[in-house]
């Protein structure tokens, strides 16, 4: 009772501004007491407003107080000091909700300032000295406070948990590595703690490239969605000023054509910003996770580390940038190309040329984390349904526009952009291909046959080997036989991909190019005891 006597006098003689002892104490108008050198400095911070407060009671007073100090307060502070008490602590030296107390203090207890993993305690200054004074002690490992002591005793022992199984992944006391866990792969939990310690580490160093990798990635973005803007801007001027020639023909398919420059201009920067948005938050979550890496490798307490480092090490699955890889491209600049041909060809205007330029404006679109598909399953997502123009049974009907006279090829009716998979079954000798529409039909010339001409690409495959062929150039290819040809397309990336299709799949031969009109895939059959057929994927 004595001792709380004692401690109540020393908060009533305290300052509440210092909250240490008042020194030269005056008493200001409201009855509240402070050192005389504080409330100076709290009102000469309120000379401006020309009124000064309590700092307790927030009473205002004018003109500022004039200060005299307070003689019996002053004999009574010193009175007290006499007696060998000192201030009380100030509030914030006290255990709050969410401090580490003094597991040795009795009443209202103060801030822990070190954990000792040995004796399992937490210790204000005063009663951390003892660590500090007695030889054994010193030798104790003190870290900084921590509320989960006891997460460092072995539940079963009752001892401090010093070792590290590997077999189990768990710490472990000594009694417990040669019971339960007898014969398993121990070690020390500092040696454990140095090897994840290099891990985390590497794991550190990932993150940091990661993020140095996304810088440029968002980068690289931002001057794709500048580059679309200036081409979709360049693009709507240089179309509007040819449709101004054409205004009385063609008005409305100047506002179609704006429209879609736009739309598309709109959803393709969409996409890269959505894109550019979803690096800049794994930018900020591996930083994140960076700060609580870094965090860990400064926790002094090894089982703390090790309890906390499985959650933490893991890392997010990153996002697939690796295709991210911007050509200088034309974007928008081919819509013009199309209108300046269509001015000079009003009468197809109602019929091929419109479509060219829808599908011109269509056909962009930016390659963003879209690598070339790996397996079967992944292809089939761009799987193309596609039916000929001709068969085996029409050969003998009468000609028309699009049949081929001499060569027994046909082409497919649907035109293929973006990017499209498809299969052919075939037999005997075949050439499967991919064409232009306007590769020609007539005559028995080179310019009509798949693969002999710079309007098509085709892919020879019979019993013995595999040729493929462009502009009359023959290319051996080597790869394993199968009655099935794979052909994928992402005809804005300029790939053209064949692939020997059984249980893998198998790449024959890729093409990098630039297309510069809509494909139509096309196969050429040998003779009559040939065959080649399409597959049904959906």
């Amino acid at each position: 009772m004595a001792q709380q006597g004692n401690q109540l006098d020393q908060e009533r003689f305290c300052c509440s501004i210092c909250l240490d002892l008042l020194k030269d104490p005056v008493t200001i108008p409201c009855g509240h007491s402070y050192c005389i050198n504080c409330v100076k400095t709290h009102w000469d911070k309120e000379d401006e407003k020309k009124i000064h407060s309590c700092p307790q009671c927030r009473k205002t007073f004018i003109p500022r107080p004039v200060l005299v100090k307070s003689t019996m307060l002053a004999d009574l502070v010193e009175e007290l000091k006499k007696t060998g008490l000192q201030a009380a602590p100030a509030d914030h030296c006290y255990a709050g909700p969410e401090d580490v107390a003094c597991d040795f203090c009795t009443g209202r207890k103060l801030k822990a300032v070190k954990s000792c993993l040995i004796c399992l305690v937490s210790s204000c200054e005063k009663h951390l000295q003892p660590h500090y004074d007695v030889a054994p002690l010193k030798k104790h490992k003190l870290v900084e406070p921590s509320k989960k002591l006891q997460e460092n005793i072995c539940s079963r022992h009752d001892e401090v948990m010093k070792m590290f199984c590997r077999t189990n992944q768990q710490c472990i006391c000594y009694l417990c590595s040669v019971d339960e866990h007898k014969g398993h792969d121990t070690v020390s939990a500092a040696a454990e703690r140095t090897e994840r310690q290099r891990e985390l580490q590497l794991s550190r160093q990932q993150i940091q490239q990661r993020i140095q990798d996304r810088d440029k990635d968002v980068k690289v973005l931002q001057q794709e969605v500048e580059a679309i803007n200036g081409s979709a801007d360049e693009a709507v001027k240089d179309s509007e000023k040819i449709f101004t020639e054409l205004i009385r023909l063609m008005e409305k398919r100047s506002s179609d054509v704006k429209q879609q420059i736009r739309s598309q201009q709109k959803t393709e920067v969409s996409r890269v910003k959505e894109l550019q948005e979803k690096l800049e938050q794994e930018i900020t979550e591996l930083k994140r996770k960076d700060a609580e890496l870094m965090q860990l490798s400064h926790t002094e307490d090894h089982t703390q580390f090790l309890h906390n480092y499985p959650s933490l090490s893991r890392l997010s699955e990153s996002t697939d940038s690796s295709s991210i890889n911007i050509r200088p491209l034309s974007y928008f600049e081919d819509v013009t190309a199309a209108v300046s041909q269509l001015r000079d060809k009003l009468q197809d205007i109602l019929r091929d040329t419109w479509t060219n330029i829808s599908l011109t404006v269509t056909e962009v679109d930016v390659s963003l984390s879209q690598p070339e598909p790996r397996t079967r399953a992944d292809f089939l997502k761009y799987s193309q349904e596609i039916t000929l123009d001709d068969t085996r049974q029409c050969l003998s009907y009468s000609c028309h526009a699009d049949r081929f006279i001499t060569w027994h090829q046909v082409m497919s009716r649907e035109s293929l952009i973006g990017r499209c998979y498809w299969e052919v079954e075939w037999r005997g000798k075949v050439f499967v291909a991919v064409a232009y529409k306007n590769i020609s039909r007539a005559g028995s010339s080179d310019e009509c046959v798949f693969g002999c001409n710079n309007k098509s690409w085709a892919l020879n495959c019979n019993q013995n080997d595999y040729i493929f062929f462009y502009n009359n150039i023959k290319t051996p290819v080597s790869g394993p036989r199968s009655s099935r040809v794979g052909v994928y397309l992402d005809h804005r990336a300029g790939v053209l991909s064949f692939y020997s299709v059984s249980e893998t799949m198998t790449l024959l031969h890729r093409v990098q190019t630039t297309f510069t009109q809509p494909l139509y895939a096309g196969v050429w059959v040998s003779s009559y005891e040939d065959t080649a057929q399409l597959c049904k994927l959906k």
